[in-house]
């Protein structure tokens, strides 16, 4: 920030996200960085969102934000159009004509050291935290402690249905909740977490030896075929509760860094809303009573 007292500009808080979340560490798929805004323009308040949806920019708006920092990428696939009568350019014609600028820090959070698995991890109190996925040697992003996923120990061993009661407790609230997928009186001592869609890391958390993995975004074939292959334990989270937790730390370094405010987003951008548990069918009903 200038030392003058003037706010920092969009250029600075650029600046001091490519330091904590640099692009190159990205995968080559991924779209990160300044999507929309004038280097020029002064910030004094930011919004940290995972989504960027209406709801998630109508309460940026509503804040005072001057940019927006999101986890997933507005623009991700290639686009021919942002007009106005499209969803995505609606969105884009809504920020540029409230002069809000927009930055994406996607799968390189996910990589960084402290990144998204790390305030995931912290939720569960995990230490002795090391990487699930760790980089292609050589590549820009390896580097120590800096990789995809946390591998750690819990304060005290829990069951895991012990462990997907506290799960549920400690995300951050949504419809999907949590569910399990294993032997419930399970001892879990160590456990793998991995912020967003894990299940390509299935194999890497049975190599690892951990007793349970959590994660979000988990399939029917692949869970079921790495339990009968004798994997750990899975827990399957909705997919906006295991980033959720990164934005507080994202806000937190921005307020640091830069001395502007930060309003983090609790606006649940979960898809689905609704759940319901099966009934209890161990337990006879009155009508059918002897």
């Amino acid at each position: 920030m200038s030392t003058t007292g003037s706010p920092p500009t969009v250029a600075d808080v650029v600046a001091v996200l490519d330091r904590r979340y640099p692009p190159a560490w990205a995968e080559e798929w991924d779209r990160v960085g300044l999507v929309l805004g004038e280097p020029s323009t002064p910030v004094r308040r930011i919004a940290c969102v995972v989504d960027v949806v209406p709801e998630t920019v109508d309460e940026a708006l509503a804040a005072g934000a001057d940019l927006i920092v999101a986890h997933h990428p507005l623009l991700l696939r290639g686009v021919s159009s942002v007009a106005a009568t499209t969803y995505k350019g609606r969105i884009v014609h809504r920020m540029i004509k409230a002069d809000v600028a927009l930055y994406v820090a996607h799968t390189n959070a996910d990589v960084a050291d402290p990144g998204v698995s790390d305030a995931l991890a912290a939720r569960f109190g995990l230490t002795g935290l090391r990487p699930l996925h760790r980089p292609r040697p050589g590549s820009p992003a390896d580097g120590p402690g800096r990789g995809i996923g946390r591998i750690g120990e819990l304060p005290a061993p829990m069951t895991l249905a012990e462990l997907t009661r506290h799960a549920a407790a400690v995300l951050p609230a949504t419809a999907w909740g949590v569910r399990a997928a294993g032997d419930p009186g399970r001892m879990v001592r160590t456990l793998a977490v991995s912020g967003g869609s894990g299940d390509s890391f299935l194999a890497e958390a049975t190599a690892a030896g951990v007793d349970a993995f959590l994660t979000a975004d988990l399939r029917h074939h692949p869970a079921g075929e790495h339990l009968a292959a004798g994997g750990p334990a899975l827990l399957d989270a909705a997919h906006w509760a295991t980033e959720r937790p990164w934005l507080d730390d994202l806000a937190a370094h921005l307020r640091a860094e830069l001395g502007v405010e930060t309003v983090v987003s609790d606006l649940d951008t979960d898809p689905w809303t609704v759940h319901a548990a099966a009934p209890d069918r161990t337990t006879r009903s009155p009508d059918r009573e002897g």
